[in-house]
């Protein structure tokens, strides 16, 4: 078996659904300890980075015998939750994919860039360094990109979500509101001393809707799509008997690049404006709760121009290995600049002044009870990345 390919099984088969999505999970400590030891036998030098307690980044470091460039690698090794799957720890493998929880969202990925290190290391790395970056929390807040800037610098760095074998340049961010309509308690048989808080906040949800429309049918952007919301959560009232006072409402705002919270809170508050002035009892106030900006990269950068060429100049590796290949792209597809419309770590690492790629293996289910990656997909992802990075590290500053 292919050590990548052992590898990512090995990842699949520890449990590191994210504790902030799902009270009482695992969280990431045993997968973090499992890298750290895979990453020193390959021979990296390793720190462990505390992003909150019990949860740490693991970082590896590869130095070359002279000056160069830095790369840095960066996955996160925490999952969603495996409610509804059957066996989610158990990486199954059939048809050339491996299946189970967070094998594409994105161990698949994390394993072929640790893998790509193992290469590199054996063979010795020319010049420059190699900062392989397995983080914490993406799936929620980020705590782990966020503790990992604050420490550690690259002059490029590749987040090896799943892109299809693509080279992603930027996608969209999001921020989350909650809305809160007001009413007035009182019993069920007096309406004429009750207001509904409920049945506001449908007046809310009716105004939101026809902006959703509105986003989805502007003009796309050109990498990222076109923005859009929906309502995530909602609650409110006490009882059957009686009128609610208050209900609240928790929704997402997906952004393209462009946008800024200020903005997106706005055209909230303008609804909530419009329906206070025609109806002098409605009451309703927005929060934001959290966000995080969309992401870019130019085109003519240093690194997916780079990225481009490895790409178009690499063999099959995975081919050459044996393992089956779909019918490959042509090669202008392959290597054709893309946007995403999931949120990454590349937006924390690019606003830390890192310039950022997304590259990574394909597959299909993400968060979903079915999730599986490619087989040769992860291991064409890891030869892109070696060469990538003995390219991208021999050339100096």
């Amino acid at each position: 078996m292919d050590p990548a390919i052992r590898l990512l099984r090995d990842l699949v088969a520890i449990d590191s659904v994210n504790p902030s999505l799902v009270p009482g999970a695992a969280g990431e400590g045993a997968i973090a300890a499992a890298i750290a030891e895979h990453l020193r036998g390959i021979g990296l030098e390793v720190e462990m980075q505390e992003a909150a307690p019990g949860r740490p980044n693991v970082i590896g470091v590869l130095e070359g015998r002279g000056k160069g460039r830095s790369l840095m690698l960066c996955g996160h090794v925490d999952t969603v939750g495996v409610e509804g799957m059957t066996a989610p720890f158990d990486p199954v493998e059939r048809d050339g994919r491996v299946y189970g929880r967070g094998s594409q969202d994105m161990k698949g990925g994390v394993a072929a860039m640790i893998d790509a290190a193992r290469t590199i290391a054996a063979e010795g790395l020319e010049a420059g360094r190699l900062i392989v970056a397995a983080v914490v929390d993406e799936e929620f807040e980020s705590l782990g990109a966020d503790a990992l800037v604050t420490r550690w610098r690259a002059d490029a760095a590749v987040v090896t979500e799943p892109t299809d074998l693509r080279i992603a340049i930027g996608h969209k961010g999001f921020a989350w509101f909650e809305v809160a309509t007001r009413g007035r308690a009182a019993h069920g048989s007096r309406p004429r001393e009750g207001r509904d808080a409920i049945l506001r906040m449908g007046r809310v949800l009716h105004a939101l809707e026809a902006l959703d429309r509105r986003l989805q049918g502007e003009p796309p952007h050109p990498l990222m799509g076109t923005a859009s919301l929906h309502a995530s959560l909602i609650g409110g009232g006490r009882e059957l008997s009686s009128y609610p006072d208050q209900c609240w409402l928790k929704l997402e705002r997906r952004t393209v690049s462009g946008e800024t919270d200020a903005s997106v809170l706005a055209e909230i508050q303008q609804i909530l404006g419009r329906l206070s002035a025609e109806d002098t009892e409605f009451e309703a106030s927005v929060t934001p709760l959290f966000s995080r900006p969309s992401y870019e990269i130019a085109s003519s950068h240093a690194l997916p121009l780079m990225l481009q060429r490895v790409l178009s100049t690499l063999p099959g590796s995975a081919r050459a290995a044996g393992v089956p290949l779909p019918p490959a792209p042509q090669a202008s597809d392959a290597s054709a600049l893309i946007g995403m419309s999931f949120w990454t770590d590349a937006a924390v690492l690019g606003g830390a002044g890192i310039p950022s790629v997304l590259f990574g293996p394909g597959g299909a289910g993400l968060h979903s009870i079915e999730e599986y990656v490619e087989v040769a997909d992860v291991l064409h992802c890891r030869d892109t990345l070696a060469a990538l990075a003995r390219g991208w590290c021999s050339q100096r500053t």
